[in-house]
């Protein structure tokens, strides 16, 4: 008996983890609330959690001194 077409996956998953530049871009577009919906469901089908819980932290921290130093140097000129 012949598989049906439902049987067969459209895509086959890939069973590669996600690359290094995969899971940054999945941490960034997950901060600003933009991730898609096929990226998603391969970081929680391929990904280890602990990469993504220290890739986000260390985005975060990144992001909070870039944010930080704006506004020393937005203060520093306004006030000189």
């Amino acid at each position: 008996m012949e598989p049906s077409s439902n049987d067969s996956p459209q895509h086959p998953e890939d069973p590669k983890p996600p690359t290094f530049w995969q899971m940054l871009h999945s941490v960034m577009a997950a901060a600003f609330g933009v991730q898609s919906h096929k990226n998603r469901a391969r970081d929680f089908t391929h990904g280890k959690p602990s990469h993504f819980v220290i890739l986000g932290v260390a985005f975060t921290a990144i992001f909070a001194l870039a944010l930080l130093g704006i506004v020393q140097l937005a203060l520093y000129f306004a006030l000189n």
